[in-house]
Formats: structure tokens, C-alpha cells, sequence
């Protein structure tokens, strides 16, 4: 019998694959066997991504397209909730959307955009994601919280999918998760990055006696819709190798033991065989079944991709 969480992949590109341009990317993506394609939202890096996201739906047919994540504090809901609309009815469905409070302090503080406390932003995440909600529902929405203000406005074009398409949130703090554990279709549970940058105390937040609490708020926010949300992982480190010594070279470059390294679901590095092993065991310790895998490393991966997607 097949597991209720099915695995499936995704990779997020920050620039083309090399000696293609942007869409033969897309292309190779979907050629390659991963069900989605992520870009990321950071102010230095990364094509823009609501662009992106429409040319590489045009150019695909069955690729699931996506930002990991959009910044709330760089767009207005309403405007959002129109453009990712439009997006979703021009893919015909495959639209992924990933909703997130802004972590990277460059981003802020190049740009000129004031980076509030982050419980301010993720209080101002939560009602941007209830707007995107309202405004891709039926009839004028309304509206009133701390940070935005709607009235009797009507969502316009309508999603592709009544109630538009599905929310990916990720983050690493108790309230970020339950909330999201409560509200997003996707939850990412990943390592806190408190500073604005990722650092020690970061890579020390991925391991594994950490990843059982996070998922614990995950699981207090969700209650009975648990068993239907779907668990994403970022991979910070990712490589099939047949090398025995390189897991415990990786783990020195995150300031760790290898055991502790190999345990963590938010690496993954081995042979073929112990990769879908271990990614196995952390379905069934955790319940992730989304994994996003570096874009460097999205062909080196497509074998596992191949034999695990749909299991």
C-alpha cells in the first residue's frame, strides 16, 4: 500500500544551469523527474521571481513552479494575491506559493526597507497570508488587522484552483510554526536563523533532537489537519557519493560530528542506497516527503528522484 505522504522533489535555481539560459532550465528541470521549481526571493541574487515563475510555467506542462519564499515586507497582499492569481490560471494549476517574514538583514539593509523585530513581521506574514486567502475566494473581501486594511474588494482574475493555490510556509520558531502547522497546505521546518544570516548557531538548529521539537509545533498548531499537511525540507547540504570519508569532512564545515551530520534532515550525503534509506527513515520519524535539493546538485540526484517519487 502506498504511503499517505508521498515523496516528491523540488530544486531551487538562483541562476541557469550551465550553457543553458533561463527556460531551457525549466526544461531540464521537468526532463529531470522533480516536481517542482523554486526561486528564491532575495534582493541580490535570483531572477525576479513572479516573471520567472510565468515563463517557466509557459514553457513546461507538468513542473510545479514556486519562490522559496516571497518576503511579505517586498509586496502588498492585494497587489500579490492578483499577480500569483495570474500565475496559477496561466500554468493551469501549477503554481506553488511560498510565504515567508524576511530573515536576510542584506536584503533590508541595502535596499532601504526597514526590518522590523521579527515578531512584528511575522505578525504581518500571518494577515498577508489571510489577505492572499480572502482575495482568492468568492466575493468582495474584507479585511481589517494591524498591518493591512481591505475593503470590499474583489480578487481579480480568479486562481485556476477555487481558493487559489496551496501555501508553503517554512521556518524554524514555535510561533511561526504552529501558526503554520494551523494555516499553510506545506510546511517547511527548517533551522532558525535568528542573526540574519546562516551560521553555527543556525546549523546547530538543524539537528536532529532540535527537528523533533519543531515538528512538535508543528503538530500542537495542526491538530487533526496533521496528517494532511505536507512536510518540506530545505537541504544545506546534499551530495550522492560513494566516498566514506566525505560525510565526515561535511560535518566539520558545519561545526558537527558526522553522526549527528548523517542524522540531520536537513542534509543528505552518501552512496544512492543510504540516501534513500536514510530519506526513508526520516519520513517515518518526521513525515517529510518534500525535498528540495541544491540546484548544483539536481542532476547528480535524478536517479533518486526518479526511484523515489510517487512511493
Amino acid at each position: 500500500m502506498a504511503h499517505p505522504r508521498r515523496f516528491r522533489f523540488a530544486t531551487e535555481v538562483h541562476q541557469p544551469f550551465p550553457g543553458m539560459g533561463w527556460l531551457d532550465t525549466a526544461r531540464e528541470v521537468e526532463a529531470l523527474g522533480y516536481s517542482t521549481v523554486f526561486v528564491p526571493d532575495h534582493l541580490d541574487e535570483g531572477p525576479g521571481p513572479i516573471a520567472a515563475l510565468a515563463a517557466f510555467a509557459s514553457v513546461t506542462t507538468t513542473l510545479n513552479v514556486g519562490a522559496l519564499v516571497l518576503d511579505c515586507d517586498f509586496r502588498h497582499p492585494a497587489v500579490l494575491a492578483r499577480e500569483l492569481a495570474t500565475v496559477d490560471a496561466l500554468s493551469e494549476g501549477r503554481l506553488e506559493v511560498g510565504l515567508g517574514a524576511g530573515w536576510k538583514a542584506l536584503d533590508y539593509e541595502r535596499s532601504g526597507i526597514p526590518m522590523d523585530r521579527p515578531g512584528v513581521r511575522v505578525s504581518r506574514l500571518i494577515e498577508h497570508a489571510a489577505v492572499l486567502r480572502g482575495l482568492w475566494g468568492e466575493g468582495p473581501f474584507s479585511f481589517a488587522g494591524d498591518h493591512y486594511t481591505i475593503t470590499d474588494m474583489d480578487g481579480t482574475p480568479a486562481p485556476h484552483r477555487p481558493g487559489g493555490p496551496p501555501i508553503l510556509v517554512g521556518g524554524g520558531a514555535p510561533r511561526l510554526l504552529r501558526w503554520a502547522g494551523s494555516a499553510a497546505d506545506i510546511v517547511g521546518v527548517n533551522a532558525s536563523i535568528h542573526s540574519g544570516e546562516i551560521d553555527q548557531d543556525a546549523a546547530d538548529d538543524a539537528m536532529a533532537e532540535r527537528i523533533d521539537e519543531k515538528v512538535g509545533w508543528v503538530r500542537e498548531g495542526a491538530g487533526d489537519r496533521f496528517a494532511d499537511l505536507e512536510l518540506n525540507a530545505w537541504l544545506a547540504a546534499a551530495e550522492i557519493s560513494e566516498d566514506p570519508t566525505l560525510p565526515g569532512a561535511m560535518a566539520e564545515l558545519f561545526g558537527t560530528d558526522e553522526a549527528s551530520f548523517r542524522a540531520s534532515p536537513l542534509a543528505l550525503v552518501g552512496a544512492p542506497g543510504e540516501v534513500a534509506e536514510a530519506l526513508h527513515a526520516r519520513r517515518e520519524r518526521w513525515g517529510y516527503s518534500y525535498h528540495v535539493i541544491p540546484a548544483d546538485k539536481a542532476h547528480d540526484f535524478a536517479p533518486t528522484v526518479a526511484a523515489l517519487t510517487g512511493t
